[in-house]
């Protein structure tokens, strides 16, 4: 005997296998296109990892606002924030390389860069956010007739999608601001590091063959 749940269940399990496999080409697609750009796959992974850890704010953002994780919608909104997410990260490593081929030292290249990316991240990140408060909130406006509505039916399939991109683009902000940098520079110490014990394994070397 074989039990199949139809109707309602079988499609949201088809659009869950259907974006799920989407979430994963995108993210392949745009770490090819990182480590091409950037030439660091240490970068590239940190870039990735901020749309990874921006999910915790899709589901923080549900939490607050009551609603539950529906697949398609939510979905959608955790796809679309990634975009979102990279955009901002690659900005601010950009900007990093720039004053690190100037030659800027690691600890104070992450300072200026912070100094420099923090207004355009933060103007990115509240016009965002302000801008689907409507949504968030089901609120609906009608322009013509003067009407304002709260909860309208029209409002309420938009509510999960608009949740997901506010939530995670706030929490995915604050990994810009204080991860990335703190990654940054790790990066650099262990660079460093490396470096040094080349150069006294290389002087060893030297020292036994003369």
């Amino acid at each position: 005997v074989q039990v199949k749940f139809r109707g309602g269940s079988e499609d949201q399990q088809e659009a869950q296998a259907f974006l799920g496999k989407a979430m994963l080409i995108a993210v392949a697609v745009m770490a090819i296109i990182l480590v091409t750009q950037f030439n660091s796959l240490f970068q590239a992974f940190l870039i990735l990892t901020a749309v990874i850890f921006s999910t915790g704010g899709v589901l923080l953002g549900h939490l607050i606002m009551g609603k539950p994780f529906g697949t398609v919608m939510s979905g959608v909104g955790v796809i679309t924030l990634a975009g979102i997410v990279v955009n901002n990260n690659i900005v601010f490593i950009d900007t990093y390389n720039v004053l690190r081929n100037r030659g800027a030292e690691a600890f104070e290249a992450i300072l200026r860069t912070c100094a420099v990316r923090l207004r355009p991240v933060l103007l990115t990140t509240v016009t965002t956010i302000l801008g689907l408060m409507p949504m968030v909130f089901a609120v609906n406006i009608d322009l013509i007739n003067r009407d304002v509505s709260v909860g309208a039916p029209a409002t309420q399939y938009w509510t999960q999608l608009s949740s997901s991109v506010a939530g995670g683009l706030a929490f995915a902000t604050m990994l810009t601001l204080f991860l990335t940098p703190s990654l940054l520079m790790i990066q650099a110490n262990v660079s460093d590091w490396l470096a040094r014990r080349k150069a006294r394994t290389s002087d060893g070397a030297a020292a036994i063959h003369s």
